[in-house]
């Protein structure tokens, strides 16, 4: 059985609370009150109570750490060396259309660097974790990325831009590129499950633009841990401010980098 670390217990202890009550949510979600912030993005009341216990459970755990999360923004913490990033609901477009895939996801950020990363699917109840230099897990299961090495037999994943996003048409070019020499792409909904399943070698990579630190970074920490490669598009290493990712196994990563790269 895989030893969990004092640090990944608390984040997964965290993460298991705050799916409880979203579970029942999703159960009875023709009940949920929704507001739409904008085009096709969606902020529902599951979504802030997530949050919020999220919060309450690491700060118990980690007093002073501050916080980076997409319904909460920058809270500062008295210790300056650590930051939780948090998502309470990656994949919050499926949740409210009844789609079961969707996470709850937790990265530790300390010193600028990412150490820590957990990605639960509570409907399928698979908990992701990995923590530098230990390794990544579902559960108690060790994980490593895919070892196929040509990319006509390897099945991607990406994210579609939706109504209001810019970059519809280089979308479209990388994907047709992708399509043209791949086994197939898909498109699940949740960034930060898209990066858990490349660690689990059901994704041989991934690639998508215009996301946020919360949406990616436990799901670096998972790729990187699992033997795979994550930087930006750009082959720069600066996911966390230029919000576009690229992931993938040794093998793949730098032939699928050079094809979204030619058609940008």
């Amino acid at each position: 059985m895989a030893h969990r670390s004092a640090l990944i217990t608390v984040m997964t202890t965290a993460a298991y609370k705050a799916a409880r009550r979203l579970v029942r949510d999703f159960g009875e979600i023709e009940n949920l009150q929704v507001s739409q912030k904008g085009p096709a993005d969606f902020v529902s009341t599951a979504d802030r109570r997530t949050g919020e216990t999220l919060r309450t459970e690491l700060a118990r755990a980690r007093p002073g750490y501050g916080f980076l999360a997409g319904e909460a923004g920058e809270i500062a913490g008295t210790d300056t060396s650590n930051r939780w990033i948090i998502d309470p609901l990656d994949g919050t477009t499926n949740f409210l259309h009844g789609i079961p895939h969707f996470s709850v996801s937790i990265a530790l950020e300390r010193d600028g660097a990412l150490v820590a990363g957990v990605v639960y699917a509570p409907i399928a109840d698979e908990m992701y974790w990995a923590e530098r230099g230990v390794g990544t897990f579902v559960n108690d299961r060790r994980l490593r990325v895919s070892a196929r090495t040509t990319m006509a037999d390897s099945v991607f994943a990406t994210g579609i831009p939706f109504k209001g996003a810019r970059d519809h048409a280089l979308f479209s070019r990388q994907l047709g590129a992708v399509m043209g020499v791949s086994a197939g792409v898909r498109r699940f909904g949740s960034a930060a499950l898209d990066l858990a399943y490349v660690a689990a070698g059901r994704f041989d990579g991934f690639w998508e633009s215009d996301l946020y630190p919360w949406e990616v970074a436990a799901g670096i920490v998972l790729v990187r841990e699992a033997g795979g490669l994550a930087g930006e598009i750009s082959g720069d290493d600066k996911m966390l401010q230029g919000g576009s990712i690229l992931a993938a196994n040794d093998s793949l990563y730098r032939p699928l980098g050079v094809i979204l790269r030619d058609v940008a």
